[in-house]
């Protein structure tokens, strides 16, 4: 088995993103194959990990996604040197009635994949007392080991000296000690990090974190911690393609699409067509299906409004044939999107949907939905599981729901998605289908 460590902390903003990037540009450089990983439903981290080492980054969610399914994803490290996860929030955290195999947390990952856990920890404002919070997080859960730790914004030499003196008292070992420097954080907006395509200088940025891990960590002790459990092996278990011929928009506007999910279509034969919107582009016109994934429609609102070739060729293909929206792209195919400003952009029309970001609400959780009409190839009665995360508020819905949506907790969810004809959206972005 691949030897591997999840790289979490006890909250989020403490900098794991940075330690992630620049081990996994490190140990490429030294030679390694590193395949990496996402604990959680996070479409943006997964770009910069590709980014940095060079291949495909796939989630694993313990709430939305069935045992089989993760231990198939984890099996993509096989090729590999090395495994290299990184966590979402703090390393416990997850919702308060578990899924599919766990509660979503970070921890649920560590322990099936046998993987030892290294805590960045923010020691900002503090020295010794950081040793209390890594002391706790290493007895929360026998059944999740803590390698140990890597220090991060460190102020000063006594500074490091202090913290080290804690972490020594209660016999947490120290991997490495990042000194505080302020241009190390990435740019991030309303729903996470600026995407990694629009970083021009993404290369030299994650050379740059590599260069100064290489600098502060002891990097062969933390290959040296790396272990891998047993895994179950079974029967492959993919999320199947709801169509052979797939029209997926692929641009600025439209980026958010899970590695599992598009790697599972094209194991199962499926062709996956990309086009943009924002370059005016019809889809492909032998497509079965056309997808649109959630990104920042809000962002290009305008440029959308004018993009009158992909309208009116995608209401050429919904004529016969099925299109499906998901959040941005679910908004892209209502009749108006109305951005921060107040103004009001023409969409493509196909649904009757109004959205609003000047009438800003956050949206976020887990989803179960059970469909009530089929959606693209998944047919009225499927269930799928998914996430949802956005700050659009619906103005107006008056198409049919799509599905009977519920949160981790079961409590029914007013955004339902909704369809007409051969159209149909939803705000939530699938992930699996446990059924």
């Amino acid at each position: 088995m691949t030897p591997g460590l999840l790289i979490a902390a006890p909250a989020s903003g403490t900098g794991k993103t940075t330690v992630m990037l620049g081990l996994l540009r490190a140990l490429r450089d030294d030679g390694l194959a590193v395949q990496p990983f996402k604990s959680g439903p996070d479409y943006i981290d997964p770009a910069f990990h590709r980014a940095a080492s060079g291949r495909a980054s796939f989630n694993l969610d313990s709430w939305s996604m069935p045992a089989a399914m993760l231990d198939t994803l984890a099996a993509n490290a096989e090729d590999a040197d090395f495994a290299l996860a990184e966590g979402s929030m703090g390393l416990f955290d997850g919702v308060a009635k578990p899924g599919a195999t766990g509660n979503g947390a970070s921890a649920d990952i560590a322990r099936r994949m046998g993987w030892p856990v290294v805590l960045v920890i923010d020691v900002s404002g503090q020295a010794q007392s950081a040793a209390a919070t890594a002391l706790g997080f290493s007895r929360y859960d026998a059944s999740v080991p803590i390698a140990g730790v890597i220090l991060n914004r460190v102020a000063s030499p006594r500074h490091e000296r202090l913290a080290r003196s804690g972490m020594d008292a209660v016999g947490i070992r120290v991997f490495g000690s990042l000194p505080r420097r302020g241009d190390l954080k990435l740019p991030e907006r309303h729903l996470g990090l600026v995407q990694a395509a629009e970083h021009p200088d993404l290369d030299a940025r994650i050379d740059d974190y590599a260069t100064f891990l290489r600098a502060h960590v002891d990097i062969p002790a933390l290959r040296n911690a790396a272990s891998a459990g047993a895994r179950a092996a079974g029967t492959q278990s993919w999320i199947r393609p709801p169509a052979q011929r797939i029209a997926l928009a692929q641009d600025a506007a439209f980026s958010f699409t899970y590695a599992h999910v598009l790697e599972g279509w094209r194991r199962a034969g499926a062709e996956i067509l990309p086009f943009s919107p924002l370059a005016d582009e019809a889809p492909a016109a032998h497509a079965d299906l056309v997808w649109l994934p959630g990104g920042y429609p809000e962002l290009h609102a305008g440029k959308l409004a004018e993009a009158r070739n992909f309208h009116t060729s995608l209401a050429e293909h919904a004529r016969t044939r099925p299109v499906h929206g998901e959040c941005g792209g679910y908004m892209a195919l209502g009749e108006g999107l109305i951005d921060a400003d107040g103004t009001r952009h023409r969409m493509a029309g196909l649904l009757g949907l109004v959205t609003s970001y000047a009438q800003r609400k956050m949206h976020l959780g887990y989803r179960n939905a059970t469909l009530h009409a089929p959606m693209g190839g998944f047919a009225a009665g499927a269930a799928l599981t998914g996430h949802e995360f956005h700050y659009s508020t619906i103005i107006d819905q008056p198409d049919a729901p799509l599905a009977h949506v519920t949160d981790a907790e079961g409590s029914p969810v007013p955004e339902t998605g909704s369809h007409r004809g051969h159209v149909t959206g939803s705000f939530f972005h699938m992930i699996a289908r446990p059924s």
